[in-house]
């Protein structure tokens, strides 16, 4: 099949790209000329393991196209993939639509013949209602809902070999063509869902928010192990172990981050709103996210015994996750302005480079290598499991200086925290001296 994505974000790239690795012919368009250029010179100008050979493969294969010219991307395809941003209005928790509804309307402007319109950004339930009044309910044009459920770090995986492949339409006649397009996924084993539109528009909010509470929920239970003296992960894989709860998202660490779960608690809490439903747990999973930033903070501030003025501290890894340069929502967007503001001195190294939003704060330099970025550091933060920080030795890194460590994801063995002059914190563990 030939089709057009419209956005070569996170969502955009990936999927097309994924697309034309399974036999299609993919269009990917773009507004931006230099990021068009930058992708036809087979530069993915995001980082995710393994899409930048997917990309040089399947564009020298000519099954790969990258363009700003939409009028002609759009009419040399059959279904028109929507993928642009939909963020949270400021300071509101209901989503902004106005990159998609701008993209139906340039669709519609541009297109002559008959074409299947499928939104996989995460839009709120009625969102494809509203585009179908934008085309007018014109026959010309049949909307789809197709969420995509792609973890940032394991995005191809995620799209070659999904759980589950979620269309919604109320045209039951379009999923025998939806079907056709994830043939080479069906077939090997993935289960293939349909509903009609707004119920997939609401699956895929109600799938964030109930990870998201898994996460929150066992941060909150790491704050009683602290107190209780009992090890979180123990926890962990005890009540993960039973079936019926599963053992995934129930890792204690920082509040949660990236570019689905703040943005889709908050949404779903927004559509509720709006239908007059008191969403409560939702409600309670945000709140209690926020406060955890507070408790990190907080915990920070007492392991350097709230002297923090011209205290050293370098921080281990700062995206929200590893194997992805994503920063949205990370915990080291708060961390690091927190310490600086309290007149500490802080270094950083992340395996993704240098990142802007710390450009212009004084007294924050980025390290090329994680001995630099520890050096003659008071503490030492790990905020993110990159797998080169599983093997540190800290006794080496540290040498005889006296120094906190605080590995916010529980990455280090505590039996091989061995270091003398090394003070271990950890979340919902033990301390150990």
């Amino acid at each position: 099949m030939k089709l057009c994505m419209i956005g070569t974000g996170y969502v955009g790239l990936v999927s097309g790209t994924c697309f034309a690795d399974i036999g299609h012919t993919v269009y990917c368009v773009d507004k931006d000329e230099a990021k068009i250029e930058k992708l036809n010179s087979s530069q993915s100008p995001i980082y995710e393991p393994g899409l930048d050979e997917l990309i040089k493969e399947n564009y020298k294969a000519n099954r790969l196209f990258f363009t700003s010219n939409l009028s002609e991307a759009v009419n040399k395809s059959d279904i028109i993939f929507i993928c642009v941003g939909t963020p949270n209005k400021r300071k509101s928790l209901s989503v902004d639509l106005k990159f998609v509804y701008q993209a139906v309307k340039d669709i519609k402007k541009v297109s002559k013949g008959k074409k299947i319109i499928v939104t996989k950004s995460t839009v709120p339930v009625g969102t494809g209602d509203q585009i179908e009044k934008i085309l007018k309910n014109s026959k010309k044009f049949t909307v789809v809902s197709n969420p995509e459920f792609l973890r940032e770090g394991e995005a191809i995986r995620d799209f070659k070999y999904p759980d589950r492949i979620v269309i919604g339409s109320n045209s039951s006649s379009i999923f025998k063509t939806m079907k056709n397009l994830y043939s080479p996924l069906i077939n090997k084993g993935s289960k293939f869902f349909t509903t009609n539109r707004r119920g997939a528009e609401l699956i895929k909010y109600a799938a964030n928010a109930f990870l998201a509470t898994k996460i929150t929920y066992i941060n909150e239970i790491a704050n009683l192990c602290e107190k209780i003296n009992v090890n979180v992960e123990d926890v962990s894989l005890g009540i993960g172990s039973d079936l019926r709860i599963g053992s995934r998202f129930l890792r204690a660490g920082p509040s949660y981050g990236g570019s689905c779960f703040p943005k889709d608690t908050k949404g779903l809490i927004s559509i509720g709103e709006k239908e007059k439903v008191d969403l409560s747990i939702v409600k309670s999973v945000v709140k209690s996210n926020e406060n955890r930033k507070k408790l990190i903070l907080n915990k920070i501030s007492k392991i350097l015994k709230n002297k923090i003025k011209n205290k050293k501290v370098s921080i281990l890894g700062v995206t929200f996750k590893p194997n992805t340069d994503d920063m949205r929502d990370s915990m080291s967007l708060k961390i690091i302005p927190y310490l600086i503001k309290k007149g500490a001195i802080v270094s950083y190294y992340d395996p993704t480079g240098e990142k802007k939003e710390f450009e212009n704060l004084s007294n924050c330099n980025f390290y090329m290598n994680i001995n630099d970025a520890v050096k003659k550091a008071d503490l030492i933060i790990l905020h993110t499991e990159w797998d080169e920080f599983k093997s540190l030795n800290f006794n080496s890194l540290i040498k005889k200086r006296k120094t906190s460590l605080y590995d916010l994801r529980n990455l280090l063995n505590t039996e091989d925290i061995k270091a003398k002059n090394l003070e271990y914190f950890s979340i919902g563990r033990p301390k150990i001296n």
